[in-house]
């Protein structure tokens, strides 16, 4: 097999979307009423909730009533210094966003419309949904105490933001007339897991030294979670670099401290096994785990198919899941109390019961997995804090019980929130529908509960795969549709935004031709009652 070299890093790629932050002038301190000013038809509104949340209210001469509300996600709550790969120094900020990204194309199109917009930049960064979810209901009053004429409020959010999002239609449904919950995060636990096992794994079998969890409180616990993140980084330079040196059988990188008989195994294996038991998808940004370069032999493309692309598939997308763990792991932690992960009972084996055959070329077979497998049932497994973990699951969570009509949108190859989550509400709302349908026959009504939840999905295509004129992957392009984090196009989000609008107006969502005309002209977007996206690992399977 040759030798190649990437055309870019991946690291760099694979995190890039995880902070997206668009800048503002905003206030300071808490403000009994906004400040406003008036330009080319459009007033902009700049205040702080009670509990001192910038805020902006975006709000077009010919408003017709209806608000857009949206929640942005995930930000560290910590800074990350300049020296760590792939953030390039990124500062807490509290910045509101009142779109998507802040994107002026999408702000501008909804103002056109005669829609409003706002957003909050909350009180905390970080995991923060009990206390945004309070901020997003005092905005709500503050809009309609500037705006009386207001008729409608939608609810939109990405990541972090969709669980808020869907937390408000759960909780508030008198105060919104639709939602769309977006590459939505589900309940905290389930997400923790993921994260957890990801960088465990990473850890046992690449770096013992990664501390992974357990973080000391204040600054040296800080410390500890950077040296992590610059950790983590440095083990996926080092098997990108394995990797293009010797596809067949990448070598390990010298911190690890696995067996040498375990290394005859190639270490590329244990980055596929690492995202089996974790859940994180078998698709990346840039690799489809079916893609060969042009030109080789045949038993060499079928190598490259089956067991290098899903590698460098699971290694782009473990980038953005160790670094999520790192960074919520240490934030959560502060909040519960302690060590939030424990996986004292998991059987790693019995998570990748099935998939093991699926991935076995990837896996290097019976014998590279069950050694592998083997190796992990051996070492010292992480014992969290019980307090700790009962605090955790106290953070929010979603009964999936919605009453006004809600859109979902994801990616299915989303290394983050994964499609799971999404598949995790929807199960939620499935098992909600049959309650209600079983007491209206119990009480004698005939007439099934309308189900009122719409599930759009992202689907990367089959092939996509790019390669260098000399057989090289070449990461250079834009990240797949359907892949990366909340990796959505601004006519998705825009038909997103149009389907809210036919929501509130109807009070149920938009279906048959009119539905399937509009994601058709959006691009990329999939209505397929049929599908369930892989359930989250900790949920069994």
């Amino acid at each position: 097999m040759r030798t190649f070299k990437f055309k870019r890093s991946l690291t760099l790629v694979a995190v890039s979307s995880l902070l997206s932050i668009t800048v503002v002038s905003i206030p300071t301190a808490a403000q009994a009423n906004p400040v406003c000013t008036t330009a080319s038809g459009v007033t902009t509104c700049l205040g702080a909730t009670s509990d001192t949340a910038p805020y902006m209210l975006m709000t077009p001469a010919n408003f017709n009533g209806t608000v857009y509300l949206y929640s942005h996600g995930y930000r560290p709550n910590v800074p990350v210094p300049a020296g760590i790969p792939g953030y390039g120094g990124y500062t807490v900020t509290n910045t509101p966003e009142p779109a998507p990204g802040g994107n002026a194309q999408i702000i501008g199109a909804l103002l056109a419309k005669g829609y409003a917009v706002m957003g909050s930049g909350f009180a905390r960064q970080g995991w923060n949904a009990d206390s945004a979810i309070k901020t997003n209901v005092e905005l709500i009053g503050v809009f309609k105490k500037q705006y009386p004429k207001t008729t409608k409020v939608v609810a939109w959010g990405n990541s972090l933001g969709g669980f808020i999002t869907q937390a408000l239609a759960e909780k508030y449904p008198d105060l919104i007339s639709a939602a769309a919950p977006l590459c939505m995060a589900s309940d905290l636990t389930p997400l923790m897991t993921m994260a957890g096992d990801a960088l465990w794994g990473i850890k046992t079998f690449f770096d013992p030294t990664i501390k992974g969890g357990g973080y000391s409180a204040g600054t040296a616990g800080y410390a500890e979670a950077m040296g992590d993140l610059v950790k983590v980084f440095t083990v996926i330079g080092s098997m990108q670099a394995a990797i293009a040196a010797n596809p067949t059988a990448p070598a390990w990188p010298a911190t690890s401290k696995v067996p040498d008989a375990l290394k005859a195994v190639p270490s590329r294996s244990a980055l596929v096994l690492i995202a089996l038991m974790s859940g994180v998808p078998m698709q990346s940004a840039h690799f489809d785990s079916t893609s060969a370069p042009a030109g080789l032999p045949a038993s060499n493309a079928l190598s490259f198919q089956l067991a290098i692309n899903p590698a460098l598939a699971a290694l782009e997308n473990l980038a953005n899941a160790a670094a999520l763990a790192v960074l919520a792991t240490h934030d959560v932690e502060q909040q519960a109390g302690g060590a939030i992960f424990d996986n004292t009972a998991t059987d790693y084996s019995a998570r990748v019961a099935a998939e093991q055959f699926i991935w076995s070329s990837a896996l290097s077979g019976n014998a590279g997995v069950g050694a592998l497998l083997g190796y992990l049932a051996a070492v010292p497994r992480v014992k969290g804090n019980p307090a700790a973990i009962a605090k955790l699951a106290t953070l929010t969570t979603h009964s999936g019980k919605v009453e006004v009509p809600t859109i979902l949108f994801t990616g299915t190859a989303d290394p983050v929130t994964t499609p799971g989550n999404q598949q995790a509400v929807i199960d939620k709302y499935a098992a909600y529908s049959a309650e209600k349908w079983a007491a209206a026959k119990k009480e004698g009504t005939r007439k099934k509960p309308a189900n009122n939840q719409l599930a759009l999905w992202n689907l990367p295509p089959e092939k996509y795969t790019k390669f260098t004129a000399t057989g090289s992957p070449d990461t250079t392009p834009a990240a797949a549709t359907g892949t990366n984090h909340c990796n959505f196009t601004v006519s998705q989000y825009l038909a997103i935004a149009d389907l809210l609008a036919y929501a509130a107006d109807n009070g149920k969502n938009m279906s048959g031709g009119a539905l399937y005309t509009k994601i058709r002209k959006a691009g990329n977007m999939t209505y397929d009652r049929g599908y369930e996206a892989p359930r989250l690992k900790y949920y069994g399977g």
